[in-house]
């Protein structure tokens, strides 16, 4: 009988990072690169004809910062570095701390992803 063979898994390299400082000194940890497959994901339209401008606009600003964010340190605590808890974070921060990230995500795509910006 013949052992079947394991496949190992190709080690990857962590993607470089870029840190960003807010105004009240929190950190956010950005991927600078995304694969090309989840380069044309992000760059696909509305999956239905249903869905509205500001759906579709939110949708792609989640997706996005959960293909981007590598931590998030806030108030001098442990940096979050779950992807589900940085997406949480995201959603209940304020209108001013969403703004800042959706703008620091623009410049940081128009630096290093530009086919997403």
């Amino acid at each position: 009988m013949a052992k079947k063979r394991r496949q190992r898994r190709r080690e990857r390299e962590p993607a470089p990072v870029a840190d960003y400082t807010d105004p009240e000194g929190d950190v956010l940890r950005l991927r600078c690169s995304l694969s090309a497959k989840t380069i044309a994901k992000i760059g696909e339209g509305p999956a239905t004809a249903a869905t509205s401008a500001d759906d579709a606009w939110r949708r792609r600003e989640e997706m996005l910062f959960e293909r981007l964010a590598v931590s998030w340190e806030i108030a001098g605590l442990e940096p979050l570095t779950d992807q589900a808890m940085l997406l949480g974070r995201y959603r209940m921060a304020d209108s001013g701390t969403q703004r800042w990230v959706r703008e620091t995500m623009a410049a940081h795509l128009e630096q290093h992803i530009p086919e997403l910006a």
